[in-house]
């Protein structure tokens, strides 16, 4: 390595988006190959907002002019979009009051990996903590920390069903003081095994110190529904992230954003980069939002075929498939004795992407994104072939 680059990056390796596609590729088009392997949404804008953006590109966006750099507008229509989902359940028959979430409960990134970054600057950076993370989970926690070399603590989920192993992590976390935990990060629901949190896991993060940031990620929340937003007021520790990368059908617009107590937003308005996110991807989002009905509307199909597509994989008895809450599906191989099921994971995820699906090999399992209909009755007959033949 050059001499002024830091050593302990020489362990590290850098993120694949598409580790499905970087060699051998199948003997197919791009137009051609079904991409299940990154939980995007399978299908692209309605032509007639395509138009619109373009329209708006050509006729409203400077390009030699900086983008708004406060995101104000945004920032407003997402705080509309979140208190919709925002319900407080009646205490003693009485109907409680809504605590509304503001434009100063928003920030926005350029993703959701921004405002990760963004969060692990303002608590671990320094030497003054550490992170703690439940795995399997997504990876791009523990990846931006050490690039920022911040100590990773981790814990091992349940194998039956993946939930937080909350004894275990009470022990990681009062185990490693040098430095402290400082976040805590966690997916509602996970990725990769699809299980949104349980009542048990939500009153362990309730019953976190204040010193420790809980970071609740709902990337998947339009799938499941279930979201911790209406308990922020309740927890100032705690901030929500969320993306327009997959029920929005914005992946390469790259916004993210978190919902916070207003101190914590603020931080992270001191962290961001100027002008971090262009005004077309601005101006996308906002389109979105104010369409959300017509782009939402897929998503009953997605579900529907979520179902269709574990009763399928199911089906096959060398095949452990679990619940899914989000818009894929997590499975791996129940393997023999002297067996080697990772093995049979590569040989899986290889031979579906010869036959022109690529899926993910992550976190000691399978994750496969639920596609369109015609993507996903593919995939069931490439995954048929394999175990019809093996």
């Amino acid at each position: 390595m050059l001499p002024f680059i830091r050593k302990d990056l020489a362990e590290l390796t850098a993120y694949t988006p598409h580790p499905g596609g970087t060699s051998g590729e199948p003997a197919h088009s791009e137009s051609a190959i079904d991409r299940l392997d990154t939980n995007e949404c399978p299908y692209d804008l309605p032509e007639e907002l395509k138009k619109k953006l373009a329209w708006t590109y050509q006729q409203l966006i400077e390009t030699n002019r900086y983008p708004d750099g406060g995101h104000a507008a945004l920032k407003e229509a997402i705080a509309q979009y979140v208190n919709e989902s925002i319900t407080i359940p009646p205490l003693g028959g009485v109907t409680q009051p809504k605590t509304a979430i503001t434009a100063d409960n928003i920030s926005v990134g350029n993703g959701s990996d921004e405002l990760i970054r963004s969060l692990l600057i303002a608590t671990c950076l320094g030497g003054t903590g550490s992170i703690f993370v439940a795995n399997p989970t997504f990876s791009m926690y523990g990846i931006i920390a050490q690039t920022l070399g911040i100590p990773v603590v981790s814990a091992q989920r349940k194998e039956e069903n993946f939930e937080i192993d909350i004894e275990a992590a009470k022990r990681a976390i009062a185990q490693n003081q040098n430095p402290p935990v400082r976040a805590v990060f966690v997916v509602h629901p996970n990725s990769p095994t699809a299980n949104a949190l349980t009542t048990d896991e939500i009153e362990w993060l309730s019953t976190l110190p204040e010193e420790i940031l809980v970071v609740i990620d709902e990337a998947y929340f339009e799938f499941s529904q279930n979201t911790l937003a209406d308990q922020l007021h309740h927890h100032p520790n705690w901030i929500i992230l969320r993306t327009f990368s997959k029920a929005f059908r914005l992946a390469s617009m790259r916004v993210g954003y978190a919902i916070a107590h207003p101190e914590l937003t603020a931080a992270l308005e001191k962290i961001r980069l100027p002008y971090n996110l262009p005004s077309f991807s601005q101006t996308a989002a906002e389109l979105a939002l104010a369409q959300r009905q017509l782009l939402l509307a897929t998503i009953p199909e997605t579900l529907s075929e979520r179902a269709k597509l574990i009763a399928a994989l199911t089906q096959h008895q060398k095949l452990q498939v679990w619940p899914s809450a989000a818009n894929f599906v997590y499975l791996r191989v129940k393997a023999g004795e002297g067996e080697s099921a990772e093995q049979e994971h590569k040989q899986i995820m290889q031979q579906l992407k010869e036959g022109g699906t690529l899926i993910r090999h992550t976190g000691g399992g399978l994750r496969i994104t639920v596609g369109s209909p015609e993507e996903n009755q593919r995939t069931v007959d490439r995954i048929g072939e394999i175990f019809d033949n093996s």
